[in-house]
């Protein structure tokens, strides 16, 4: 059930024609690509919120050129999906590790860019621009499995819209993450279960790694990825590091 983000309203939507409205007549168009925009004015941070078009592209050339397949495919084996299980990628970006997913998908994100992306290659999924950090704009106990990729993190509201007996699917950088380009990085496993620890257990950790030897093109999309662009000037061909820790939690 999707809900209307209007502060203090939070009545469902339903659809009609191009558009979704409310109860009260709040109403949100639906874009020529698919997706959904319900980012409210005040829950922006900037004009432009989240990642930038250059980021997403540069992000949709790593992905097409396969050399984050392994990390995708390890994400997959873990949330260990059905196709009816219903499922929420919060974060989901592009959708590069929602999109070939066979379940009941639903990705949101506060780029229109990166929603945008997504909404044009995966078709079957429903995308939705939102600010998850404060709120998710579905129903309590709508999802079997919600993960969170390398975004930002609302242990209370994946816990409102994850079942009871659903799970959630964490990955975040591990210290050895893109070593060869910003220097090893922290453990965030231990401060990552802590952030969980009041609505979650712990019930799976794993690491998913791949090494890619890759051109001074995808070196360049690496560093425009990670808003890195004064390093663009000494690019060159290397072997690069792609490093997840993958958590797994089951309600408390």
């Amino acid at each position: 059930m999707l809900l209307c983000t209007v502060r203090t309203c939070h009545q469902p939507l339903v659809r009609e024609d191009r558009r979704v409205i409310c109860a009260r007549g709040h109403s949100f168009d639906v874009a020529r690509s698919g997706y959904i925009n319900l980012l409210q004015p005040q829950d922006r941070r900037s004009k432009q919120p989240g990642d930038t078009s250059d980021a997403v592209a540069a992000r949709r050339r790593l992905h097409d050129r396969g050399v984050t397949a392994p990390l995708r495919d390890a994400i997959a084996a873990m949330a260990n999906v059905k196709p009816d299980d219903a499922v929420l990628d919060a974060g989901c970006g592009d959708g590069f590790y929602l999109g070939t997913l066979d379940c009941d998908a639903h990705g949101v994100d506060i780029s229109p860019p990166a929603i945008e992306a997504a909404a044009k290659r995966y078709l079957d999924c429903e995308w939705i621009v939102a600010n998850a950090d404060r709120f998710i704009p579905y129903g309590d106990a709508t999802f079997t499995r919600v993960m969170s990729i390398t975004a930002r993190m609302n242990s209370s509201e994946f816990r409102r819209v994850l079942r009871d007996d659903g799970r959630l699917l964490v990955a975040i950088p591990a210290p050895d993450d893109l070593v060869e380009l910003r220097g090893a990085g922290r453990d965030r496993i231990e401060r990552t279960i802590e952030t969980f620890a009041n609505e979650f257990a712990i019930v799976d950790q794993r690491r998913a790694l791949t090494i890619a030897d890759l051109d001074r093109d995808a070196v360049h999309d690496v560093l425009l990825s990670i808003y890195r662009p004064r390093d663009i000037e000494r690019l060159e061909p290397m072997r690069v590091t792609f490093s997840l820790d993958l958590l797994l939690f089951a309600p408390r």
